[in-house]
């Protein structure tokens, strides 16, 4: 069964971290608030294989940068801790707002492409099927390696011997 990330109702049948992102996502009314940008939740707790610290990461798709920045503040401004800044990362210009919600640091990126076809969400995928293929004892490592301090990408290519940068290898991996 492949899982429709797309709609974060598959948090509701999770482990008890997604369920309780789902509740904070749901009264945060995100996806309701950002629907015109396409959001899709990425990273580790999609998948299952997330710290304590890990956040909550949703992607958009944005044209206006200006705009998005305007959305974000009059939604998000008064959540702890807000911060919002525009800036070119891999030659994209990305916004990124980050603040604090109930038991989770939210992190809503968005950059003038397809959510579908951002990084965050195409690593996370592959991510996924690897996870799906592998037995119990990988995912274990994984989150082994992501508490010794690597990141997920970086931890996915050394257990799975890619070389280069991860987190262009992990993309060209073929499952």
């Amino acid at each position: 069964m492949t899982t429709d990330f797309t709609n974060i109702a598959y948090l509701k049948e999770g482990n008890k971290r997604q369920q309780q992102a789902f509740i904070e996502l749901t009264q945060l009314s995100i996806f309701e608030d950002l629907q015109a940008y396409r959001p899709i939740l990425t990273g580790t707790i999609p998948i299952g294989i997330d710290l304590p610290e890990s956040d909550l990461d949703i992607i958009c798709e944005c044209s206006n940068h200006q705009e998005f920045t305007k959305t974000l503040t009059s939604l998000y401004s008064d959540k702890d801790k807000f911060e919002i800044r525009t800036n070119t990362w891999n030659n994209i210009v990305s916004t990124v707002a980050t603040f604090r919600s109930g038991e989770f640091e939210v992190e809503i990126f968005g950059q003038d492409c397809p959510t579908n076809n951002q990084n965050a969400y195409r690593h996370m995928l592959v991510e996924h099927k690897v996870l799906n293929l592998k037995d119990d004892k990988f995912r274990t490592e994984i989150i082994r390696l992501k508490q010794e301090g690597l990141k997920t990408e970086p931890a996915f290519a050394k257990l799975l011997g890619l070389v280069g940068n991860p987190y262009v290898e992990l993309l060209k991996f073929e499952i």
